[in-house]
């Protein structure tokens, strides 16, 4: 479909088929939420080149090459097939102007005959015994080693582990972070923390109010943010330093003191920047540089709470492959925000069209990328956010994958189908995500749920990218799913097993005012009475064992059951289009971890999922 030379698409076709145009008043909103003045005018050239490796790429003429490694090479019309991978920069001697080099290897690393089954879990669900009020990464860890060890799983799928801001009240959804580049400080094991054990710090008090949040089911995360931060500032002020801290800072530079230097002030000035004292509104200014220096010890703790948290969830991956989950962006009054306000546009959100399950559309509410400001900072933004989420991880399931052709922009005071597409060269993104998956090692799975254009899932299997195939969506037999694929019965965003078989996920739609596809629902129920050959009035536990067994015939590389399912639960993580009707990412598996590993039905899937890898 064409595009102005801004991105910004000339209009849609939805899942039926029906064209939509960008209309006038949509058009002119998201230019000026670009910062384009003259829609005519392409924007000027980016100082970047991306290039696969050995790719031949003309030069204009004679270039200086500093590679990443210092190495600096005289190069004259054009590069040398073997400049390795990585980012470098070229100065060109004609007129001194510099560019940045991407060399990629084109698609992502997938390690041959790779066949695994894991579990797709939320983690601040998973509680155990130990745990204050949330599933935290020491949980993680002992999934981790249950499920490898003992079930025979290759890998887990877990919720975004990412940033919140340190004020109250904490934000609920993983898919609305602070900052894609760091983790949340809920899920550090205050127990695991260096000086926990001093025998002149008493966490008793803490610990025990703490665990008796586990008493009831729904999360109270502010509850927890209390508990856990009065701990960590105890143990803070008790901390003798130690070199892997420096090491840690150092690595992480700029980025990580910018970071801590927003947490500290938004304890100060409250969770919004844009509300903050103008002198403090962008991380570059000469008062923000004064706060950082006159607070130095809370911005180190906001360091040090990070470097913590980096050691638990290394800790967690060292049993497994721990695959993460990449949020499609970022809140607008968070860190990254407020760190990258020059590349995101203003005044516009993401989202996505109206679709058979989200007949209203959806609107996520961040901020996008604009297409060219962000290649003009030679996708360092990007870069950042990949490398991070990367970090001791073996996999990435990346949100909304499709954002990386084109993304739904939304005007502010409208609703989702007056929203319009915009598009991104993806190739680059592509490229980025390749060379980020070889050097960390890493499974990369692109989730292509909803309105996909064509060619987009082509894309993705020539870079060895993994799709989705929901049985929910697909209308084959999983024995006819695609190998290059990871194949699932739903996500944390759909109908759970025992939700649509007991019809509870159907009421409790209409019960938070939605508008659900009613038919489309009770279709679906019927097609997986059909499929799994059970009868209407089966047990739920039959059901989901019997749904699985059908799954475990796909072909595709990785196979998920949600912990949701294996224990036959009826609720959905997220019922999307609802923010105060529901409470959404908080509701605690009705289980610990404890009972999990002792109860009878997730053993029995995971059997059902293990015996598919042992044939």
């Amino acid at each position: 479909m064409r595009a102005d030379a801004w991105g910004l698409v000339h209009g849609y076709h939805d899942m039926q088929g029906t064209w939509h145009e960008t209309s006038p008043e949509t058009r002119s909103a998201i230019h000026a939420a670009m910062g384009v003045t003259s829609s005519d005018a392409p924007p000027d050239p980016a100082p970047i080149r991306v290039v696969h490796l050995g790719e031949a790429q003309p030069l204009s003429g004679p270039a200086e090459l500093t590679l990443e490694d210092g190495t600096v090479l005289r190069v004259d019309g054009a590069l040398p097939p073997d400049v390795p991978l990585g980012y470098h920069a070229l100065r060109f001697l004609a007129d001194g102007k510099t560019a940045r080099l991407i060399v990629s290897p084109g698609s992502c690393l997938l390690p041959p005959g790779l066949r695994a089954w894991g579990w797709a879990l939320q983690l601040y669900a998973l509680r155990s015994a130990a745990s204050w009020g949330i599933g935290d990464l020491a949980d993680l860890r002992a999934l981790a080693r249950w499920s490898a060890g003992e079930l025979g799983a290759g890998f887990l799928l877990v919720n975004p582990l990412v940033a919140t801001t340190p004020t109250t009240p904490q934000q609920a959804s993983p898919y609305s972070p602070s900052s894609r580049r760091y983790l949340n400080p809920l899920y550090l094991r205050i127990e695991e923390v260096p000086g926990a054990t001093h025998a002149g710090l008493d966490l008793d008090a803490l610990a025990t109010a703490g665990r008796a949040l586990n008493g009831v089911r729904q999360i109270d995360r502010d509850a927890v943010f209390r508990l856990k931060t009065a701990a960590l500032e105890r143990l803070w002020a008790r901390f003798p330093g130690d070199p892997g801290f420096e090491r840690y800072c150092a690595d992480q530079g700029k980025a990580l003191s910018e970071f801590a230097t927003f947490c500290a002030l938004a304890e100060s000035h409250g969770p919004s920047w844009r509300a903050w004292p103008v002198e403090y509104r962008r991380p570059d200014a000469p008062a923000v540089a004064r706060f950082a220096a006159a607070q130095a010890a809370r911005v180190r703790f906001h360091q040090w709470l990070q470097w913590l948290l980096d050691l638990q969830f290394a800790r967690a991956a060292a049993g497994i492959r721990l695959m993460p989950d990449l949020p499609v962006g970022v809140h607008p009054d968070g860190a990254d925000a407020w760190s990258w306000q020059d590349v995101l546009a203003q005044g516009v959100s993401v989202g996505s069209p109206p679709d058979n399950f989200n007949t209203q559309g959806q609107d996520w509410g961040l901020p996008p990328f604009v297409p060219h400001k962000l290649r003009a900072a030679c996708y360092e933004p990007f870069v950042q956010t990949i490398r991070a989420a990367l970090r001791h991880a073996g996999g990435l399931r990346i949100d909304h994958i499709m954002g990386f052709f084109r993304l739904f922009w939304i005007p502010w005071g409208t609703l989702p189908v007056h929203g319009a597409y915009v598009r991104y060269l993806a190739r680059e993104l592509l490229a980025i995500v390749a060379l980020e998956s070889h050097r960390a090692g890493a499974v990369i799975v692109g989730e292509d749920l909803g309105t996909v254009e064509p060619g987009v899932r082509e894309e993705l299997v020539a870079r060895q990218i993994l799709s989705i195939r929901l049985l929910w969506f697909e209308q084959e037999a999983p024995a006819r799913y695609p190998s290059m694929a990871l194949a699932a019965v739903t996500t944390h965003d759909l109908p759970t097993i025992a939700g649509l078989w007991s019809g509870t996920d159907l009421q409790e739609q209409y019960a938070v005012g939605l508008q659900p596809n009613e038919a489309g629902t009770r279709a679906l129920r019927a097609r997986l009475g059909t499929l799994t050959g059970v009868p209407d009035d089966a047990d739920v536990r039959e059901v989901v064992l019997r749904t699985h067994r059908l799954l475990a015939e796909a072909p595709s590389t990785l196979i998920t059951a949600t912990l949701e399912d294996a224990l036959a639960i009826a609720e959905r993580p997220n019922m999307p289009g609802t923010s105060t009707e529901r409470q959404n990412w908080s509701l605690a598996l009705p289980v610990p971890l404890e009972a999990l590993q002792a109860h009878p039905l997730p053993r029995k899937l995971a059997g059902v999922l293990a015996r598919r890898e042992a044939t």
